[in-house]
This record gives C-alpha cells, sequence and structure tokens, in this order.
C-alpha cells in the first residue's frame, strides 16, 4: 500500500446501500471527493436507502437515482468528473431471493456488471474495486476458504452471478489491463444493515413476539464480520497497487448461528421463539475466510466480536424506529 498523496475522486455504485453507505461516509470523512448513484429498489424497504441517503447528503455527498445499466447519464458523468476510483457495490443481493426471481440477477449482476466494466474501460486511468461474495465456494467443505480453493460449483443463482462477475472483471483486466480487485465479503452485519439479513429479521421478530425461521435445526455457522472491519479493508482495497486480485474480507472466526441468536436475546432483553427448519436449498452449513492474504496485501485486521458488534446494532435499531416512529 501506499501513502495518499491527495484526495482520491471516487464514483460508488449501490451507495445508497449497507456497504455502500458506510463506506461513501467513511470516504468522505477522510478527505475524498465521493459521489455514487442507487435505484433504490424494493427488495428491501426503500425507505430505509432514502434514510441512509439523507446522512449521506448531510455531508454533502451526490447520489445521482439511477440504474447501473444507464450507460448514457454515467458515462457523461464519468466525463465530467473523470473518476480515479470506482467502487461498484451495487448488486441483486439474496441467496434465497435468487431461488424464486432469477431474473433481477441477470439485470444487476451480470449486465449490470458488464456495464461498470465498459464504463472503467473507457473512462481510463483508473482502478476498479468491486463486490463479490463468500457464496461463490459454494459446498466447499475444506476450512477455512482460500482464495486459491476451486469455486466452479455454485450452489445458487445468487453464487453464480457473483462468480460470473469475477471471470467477467478477470476477463477485461486480461484485455485492457486495467487495475481490478475483487473483494469476496463474508457475512456483513451491523447498524443501517440489511432487513432480510437473518440477524436483522430475528431481531424484528423477537421484539414482535413472532417465530423465526432457523435452518438445518441450528447446526449452521457463519463468518459474521463488522460493518466497520468491512470498511477498513475495502478502503485499504483503494491504496493497493495491482493487477487482478481477488480477496476474502471475513473475520477468520465463525459463530454458529444459536450464538447469534444467544446474543440478541441478551442484549434485546427476550427469548427468541424458534421454528426449526431443515436445511434450504441453496444455502450452506458453515461460511469460514482465511484472510492471511488479505493481512498481509491489504493490512486487514478484523477487531469487533460478534458480541460487541451485534450490541452496536440493538442499539442503533432501537435509535432507528423511535427516529422513524417520531417521522410519522
Amino acid at each position: 500500500m501506499t501513502d495518499q498523496k491527495k484526495p482520491y475522486s471516487i464514483f460508488i455504485t449501490g451507495i445508497a446501500g449497507f456497504i455502500g453507505s458506510h463506506l461513501a461516509s467513511f470516504l468522505k470523512k477522510r478527505g475524498d471527493y465521493v459521489i455514487g448513484c442507487d435505484n433504490f429498489n424494493d427488495y428491501y424497504s426503500p425507505e430505509l436507502k432514502k434514510a441512509r441517503a439523507e446522512r449521506l447528503k448531510k455531508q454533502g455527498i451526490e447520489i445521482l437515482n439511477c440504474d447501473i445499466c444507464d450507460q448514457n447519464v454515467l458515462s457523461r458523468l464519468f466525463d465530467e468528473k473523470g473518476f480515479t476510483y470506482v467502487v461498484h457495490l451495487a448488486a441483486q443481493a439474496g441467496v434465497r431471493y435468487s431461488i424464486t426471481h432469477p431474473f433481477p440477477y441477470s439485470h444487476s449482476n451480470l449486465d449490470g456488471f458488464l456495464h461498470i466494466l465498459e464504463l472503467c474501460r473507457h473512462h481510463q486511468p483508473l482502478k476498479l474495486v468491486f463486490a463479490s461474495s463468500s457464496s461463490v465456494y459454494g459446498g466447499n467443505t475444506k476450512t477455512p476458504f482460500n482464495e486459491k480453493d476451486p469455486t466452479d460449483h455454485p450452489i445458487s443463482l445468487y453464487a453464480a452471478t457473483k462468480k460470473s462477475g469475477e471471470l467477467m472483471a478477470q476477463t477485461y483486466h486480461h484485455l485492457y489491463h486495467f487495475p481490478i480487485l475483487g473483494l469476496r465479503f463474508f457475512t456483513v452485519y451491523g447498524p443501517w444493515g440489511r432487513p432480510d439479513m437473518a440477524y436483522y429479521s430475528f431481531t424484528e421478530s423477537i421484539l414482535d413476539d413472532k417465530p423465526i425461521p432457523v435452518f438445518n435445526h441450528g447446526k449452521m455457522g457463519r463468518d459474521f464480520t463488522y460493518i466497520d472491519d468491512i470498511i477498513a479493508g475495502t478502503a485499504n482495497a483503494l491504496d493497493f497497487e495491482g493487477g487482478f486480485e481477488l480477496f476474502n474480507l471475513g473475520n477468520n472466526q465463525p459463530e454458529p448461528l444459536m450464538e447469534m441468536i444467544h446474543i440478541l436475546e441478551k442484549h434485546l432483553g427476550k427469548k427468541a421463539q424458534i421454528d426449526f427448519k431443515p436445511m434450504q436449498v441453496g444455502d450452506v452449513k458453515q461460511t469460514f475466510a482465511d484472510i492471511d492474504k488479505a493481512q498481509k496485501l491489504l493490512g486487514f485486521q478484523p477487531k469487533v466480536s460478534l458480541e460487541i458488534g451485534l450490541e452496536r446494532f440493538v442499539q442503533w435499531y432501537h435509535a432507528f424506529q423511535e427516529s422513524s416512529l417520531s417521522i410519522t
């Protein structure tokens, strides 16, 4: 990594998303010029995305309401701004949703990413950092997951589109030689998170006295990674000098799903009503990141434990609900 000599000019796709909004705020505070786009789709509450966007606008961050496939709009913006970095986070998320709603994944994760790659190659010089996913490891049973492990057997459409994105990026680097880094995120959680994620939906259900679905009868493990740690790793990726690389960004410490539930119960002050269910199609029993490469080359070092991270999330959740009620 090199010392930052001057502020970066950074374009972030999916800027009103969970990771995008945190990253934009972090980069703005450290002195970079940040602008981004989001299409505010309704996969989960657009109101939450709008609330994130309002926070960013108060920090002086401009947000375009447009889709990443709007090539003409974005090309004009790139011509005008001369970005030096692009962080591509926009995507259709969700393993389970991809089983029942396949077409949004083709639009966002394949067509959309291709539009971003084309924008980048026509607006050189710049560096592209993009979000991949731990899901590319599919049903691998060897743990921890290493970047050199095979990833050619995805078990969900979401995973297949993320793996396809990595291949597309590698091909564009080979053909056009601009630097591209892919970050395989592992179960990111924290304040302002996505309501479709288990920790968030479990919190809502526990407080509402509703049963929570726990798949594989609770015998699941996830490498939960706190949002601040993910942001630190992503920011360091902007500074990394390299050609094409893939990095795991995880906590390097898988936690049992039942432990996550117990921590939530503790901080919510309520017991969960658990509805044990069999394993769901497209899901995996455990994720576990080998982060040696990211530690050595990005200086990545996760710091926040699941206990502390969930406590911070619960505090935010209560405050956000109170502020939303006061607005309505």
